[in-house]
C-alpha cells in the first residue's frame, strides 16, 4: 500500500470541504427561494448583553444608506449625549431623532414623571408609525417602558400592527414582554458573557456612548 502524501491529504480534505459546502449551498438556496414574502418586519433586541441599541442604530444607518426615511425615539436614555445622536442629527432631512427620556429609572427615581415622559414618547412614536414615508422606526429602550408598565402593552401592540405594511420597526431593551416577542418577526436575545464594566472600566465614547 502506497502511503498518502501531504498533497493527497490536502486534495482529499479539499474535496470533502467542497462537498459539504455544496450541500450547505443547496439548503441555503432552497430557503432563499422559499422566502417570497416582502413586507415590513418587526424586530426585537432584548437580553442582558451589550449591543441591543447598537444593533438598532446600525439598522438605522443601513436603512439611510438605501435612501430610506428613518425615525428614532429614545424612551429612557437622554441624560447623557451619545455618538449616535450626534451623528444622526447631521441628517435632519432623513432622520427624525427624538430623545424623550431623562435617564435610567434608577437615576430619575420619579415614577409619575417617568410615566408622563414614556407616554409623550409613545405619542411621538405613533406619529412615525402612522407615516408611510418612514421606512424604518427605532424604538430604543421601549422594552423598559413596557416592563415597568409605563405604557399600556395592548395599545402598543395595536399601534404596531396598524403601521404601514412596508414599514420596519426595531425595538430594543431588556425584558421584552412575551406578547411582544410573539408579535415580532425576528427576536434576538443578547447574552452577556463578559463586560468591561464589571472589571471597573467605565463607559467610553465610541463604545457605550
Amino acid at each position: 500500500m502506497i502511503p498518502m502524501t501531504t498533497e493527497d491529504n490536502n486534495d482529499a480534505l479539499n474535496e470533502r470541504h467542497r462537498s459539504r459546502m455544496q450541500r450547505k449551498k443547496a439548503v441555503v438556496d432552497a430557503k432563499i427561494a422559499a422566502a417570497t414574502d416582502v413586507r415590513g418586519v418587526l424586530l426585537v433586541n432584548t437580553g442582558n448583553g451589550k449591543g441591543k441599541s447598537s444593533s438598532g442604530f446600525g439598522m438605522v444607518i443601513r436603512a439611510m444608506g438605501h435612501d430610506m426615511q428613518v425615525g428614532v425615539v429614545q424612551f429612557i436614555k437622554g441624560a447623557i449625549p451619545t455618538g449616535e445622536e450626534r451623528f444622526l442629527r447631521r441628517f435632519p432631512e432623513q432622520c427624525s431623532f427624538h430623545v424623550m427620556g431623562e435617564g435610567y429609572t434608577w437615576e430619575t427615581q420619579d415614577r409619575t414623571r417617568d410615566i408622563e415622559k414614556a407616554q409623550a414618547a409613545w405619542a411621538c412614536a405613533r406619529e412615525l408609525l402612522n407615516d408611510p414615508t418612514v421606512g424604518l422606526v427605532l424604538l430604543d429602550e421601549l422594552n423598559i417602558a413596557l416592563k415597568y408598565h409605563y405604557l399600556d402593552e395592548q395599545t402598543v401592540l395595536a399601534d404596531l400592527r396598524a403601521r404601514p405594511p412596508a414599514q420596519h420597526v426595531v425595538i430594543t431593551g431588556r425584558g421584552a414582554p412575551p406578547e411582544l416577542i410573539d408579535a415580532a418577526d425576528t427576536v434576538t436575545d443578547m447574552t452577556l458573557v463578559k463586560h468591561a464594566f464589571s472589571q471597573g472600566i467605565q463607559a467610553q465614547p465610541g463604545v457605550e456612548l
